[in-house]
């Protein structure tokens, strides 16, 4: 049996194959490679890509968060024009090119998943900007300083959602503007954020629970 594909090559033959590039539809002056249906890519996915440990294809979908996050770039762009941007779990890159459309000197977009990376990247040549990507695991450590700090929804698992508020703190007491892009997903500690900006997403019923999804922006709120 083959182990499926392993290489950047591979990654994007696969997302080719299985991606239609479009907008989606909060933000429909990016276009990405994104999944049709939810179920079909799941499955593929785990069938040809599971012996190498890749996660699920996140990165296949524009989620609510991050289609939030990214409209209010492109309409706020003085949020990153001329900072340097970390997008923190970058997915399909989505607000990571929103940020460099909206005028960010450069954005470094974070994932540990691989074929996210590749995703980011086809995006953001689809799209005519230029992005840096990792797959380090940046919240092993305390982050670099950066003018920006962007993350769409991450706080779906409590632990996640621990690690991702202390990494963006620590973010924050270096000087970045935290935004977050977030429904109020399980583990969203309301209590912590500024309420910036709210939209109604048009989202899949396969994966959210309306096809409207009642979604905002928030800033971390500063310690006392």
């Amino acid at each position: 049996m083959s182990a499926g594909p392993q290489t950047e090559e591979d990654f994007a033959l696969f997302i080719a194959a299985n991606t239609m590039l479009i907008a989606p539809p909060h933000v429909p002056e990016i276009r990405l490679h994104l999944a049709e249906e939810s179920l079909p890519i799941w499955q593929k996915t785990e069938d040809e890509l599971g012996e190498i440990n890749v996660p699920p294809p996140f990165w296949a979908f524009a989620w609510a968060g991050g289609q939030a996050l990214a409209r209010y770039l492109l309409d706020s762009p003085n949020e990153v024009r001329g900072k340097t941007v970390l997008d923190l779990g970058t997915g399909s890159g989505l607000t990571a090119i929103a940020a460099m459309k909206a005028g960010a000197a450069s954005v470094l977009a974070a994932d540990i998943d691989r074929m996210a990376l590749t995703s980011a990247r086809l995006n953001a040549a689809a799209n005519g900007v230029a992005i840096d990507t990792t797959e380090e695991d940046l919240l092993l450590d305390l982050p670099p300083h950066f003018g920006a700090v962007l993350v769409g929804d991450l706080f779906y698992e409590r632990q996640l959602a621990e690690r991702v508020l202390a990494f963006i703190a620590a973010a924050q007491a270096k000087g970045a503007r935290v935004l977050v892009g977030d429904p109020q997903r399980s583990y969203f500690p309301k209590n912590r954020f500024a309420l910036v900006a709210e939209y109604q997403v048009p989202v899949t019923r396969e994966l959210e629970d309306a096809l409207v999804k009642k979604t905002a922006v928030w800033a971390l709120k500063k310690k006392d």
